[in-house]
């Protein structure tokens, strides 16, 4: 229970609220379309950005962890906001949000960017796919999506005369996630799941339910995929999944500590509207005909920070003793303060403490030595290269 209790909190400073384990529903929380599911797989509840979603199953959360990186787990991500971009300026509307090069995508292809404001901060980060249908899937955030649809209407009204809509998607989403995925796909697929490699998608049918969207991507560093599926027939789906001894349960206990191995961000604690792309060490999402023509949202002030400078960048951090949370302070070897934990936890799969945060420039080389303050306890740690563990995202070779 301690693992659960430290995940839980960190969950919770992300706007998390732990419920009842008796899985009661909490007020204002909406449920997927898998939450009688949940509870029935023995699902441990808590409010999530306004949702009813599971912690963690019968399992505990370091044998879910494990489980993800050694074969296959299955995850509901039904709070996701998904949405359509429909029209011949739809490309033209994304891209006076985001600063990626959407223009540039392949049909079928996605990428990660990222919404950002005039002063240069992040609204959130996101998934656009441009889909050979003839519209954008766009996936962001359950915790920003009353945030994100705001601004993505505001806009649309820019564009009024102009051949752009936008389309809410309501269907459920799930994330099978693991080494194990492929062999657990293909088995319900005609398509050739071997031709769909990192960060591209297909509408298709899986096990015989029609009008699925499938997306090589996830939240853990592992090969793994996201399948938008109609709301009615996701229990069926999730059931044919588990039908197979390599799947088993996971909930946002888990895939917390996944993605922090795979260094990945977690919007509101380790980027937000107050953290540029370069401060995030993000600017790989910004394309590079975006930064010439600097015609996204805040570039007059984030396209000089990519050669200049900036007060503060996100690094890896590992430490020794007990582990780093949010809002650790980290200091440099005399004792000044020169920053702060954003995320971390004992990692599972090294049996060391993995974090990130953000510390002065001087100070994010690899393998720079500093201090943590633990709960007024001093802690060594140093710098490391992110992600913790190497990806295995999955491409042709």
């Amino acid at each position: 229970m301690r693992w659960l209790r430290a995940i839980t909190a960190r969950l919770r400073g992300s706007g998390v609220q732990e419920r009842s384990y008796s899985g009661s529903q909490g007020e204002g929380s909406r449920r997927t379309a898998l939450y009688d599911f949940h509870r029935d797989h023995g699902g441990k509840m808590v409010d999530f950005a306004g949702w009813s979603l599971p912690v963690q199953y019968k399992d505990s959360h370091v044998s879910s962890h494990l489980h993800t990186r050694l074969h296959c787990s299955l995850f509901d991500v039904s709070h996701m906001l998904q949405t359509r971009i429909h029209g011949k300026d739809r490309i033209a509307f994304i891209e006076s949000l985001v600063v990626g090069d959407i223009a540039e995508l392949k049909p079928n292809q996605g990428s990660l960017s990222l919404f950002t404001n005039d002063g240069g901060g992040i609204i959130d980060d996101l998934i656009v796919n441009n889909t050979s249908d003839g519209y954008l899937y766009v996936v962001s955030n359950a915790g920003c999506a009353e945030k994100d649809s705001a601004h993505m209407q505001n806009k649309l009204q820019e564009f009024r005369g102009r051949d752009v809509a936008l389309e809410p998607v309501d269907c459920a989403l799930l994330a099978l996630q693991g080494p194990a995925t492929a062999d657990v796909l293909q088995a319900g697929l005609s398509d050739d799941l071997s031709k769909l490699t990192f960060m591209t998608g297909v509408t298709t049918s899986v096990f015989g339910i029609s009008g699925c969207r499938v997306t090589r991507c996830g939240y853990t560093g592992e090969d793994g995929v996201e399948i938008s599926v109609p709301a009615n027939r996701v229990v069926e789906l999730a059931d044919r999944f588990l039908q197979n001894g390599e799947v088993k349960l996971a909930g946002l206990a888990a895939r917390d500590s996944l993605r922090l191995e795979a260094g990945l961000c977690l919007y509101g604690n380790d980027i937000d509207e107050t953290t540029s792309p370069v401060e995030a060490t993000l600017v790989w999402t910004i394309g590079k005909r975006r930064r010439t023509a600097m015609d996204f949202p805040g570039a007059s002030i984030i396209v000089p920070q990519i050669k200049g400078k900036v007060t503060r960048k996100r690094v890896g951090l590992t430490s020794t003793g007990p582990p780093a949370r949010q809002h650790t302070p980290i200091l440099n070897l005399e004792g000044r303060i020169i920053g702060e934990v954003t995320s971390g936890c004992p990692s599972p799969s090294l049996r060391v403490n993995v974090a990130m945060g953000y510390v002065e420039p001087e100070y994010a080389k690899t393998g720079t030595a500093l201090r943590l303050d633990v709960r007024k306890k001093m802690v060594d740690g140093a710098t490391c290269k992110m992600p913790f563990l190497p990806s295995k995202y999955y491409s042709i070779k």
